[in-house]
């Protein structure tokens, strides 16, 4: 799948209660349509008592985020861009900023 973000991205939030933020993407789920960003959209994990966690504990974890609430950061200019693909003389196909037209990499 053709997707407008991918794995090391920065991204910021546009929707949502992260709303503003911007972020780093951990992984991508293609057929979900959604990513997991680092910090972003923080949901609470119980975890049993165990042997070796006699009391147990709540830990705060990364959930996936919708990629509609994503939008990704020119690294050029550090703001929000819409992309677009493009075949390169070589056969090649890259992903430019609609912003500066210059090629994310």
């Amino acid at each position: 799948m053709k997707l407008h973000i991918k794995k090391g991205d920065t991204v910021k939030v546009i929707s949502g209660n992260d709303k503003g933020k911007t972020a780093k993407v951990l992984s991508i789920f293609p057929f979900k349509n959604r990513a997991l960003v680092e910090g972003i959209n923080l949901v609470s994990k119980h975890i049993k008592p165990s042997a070796d966690n006699p009391k147990g504990k709540i830990e705060k974890k990364e959930s996936s985020i919708h990629l509609s609430n994503l939008m990704l950061v020119d690294p050029s200019n550090g703001e929000p861009t819409r992309t677009y693909r493009k075949v390169n003389k070589d056969g090649k196909l890259f992903r430019f900023s609609k912003k500066t037209n210059k090629i994310l990499k």
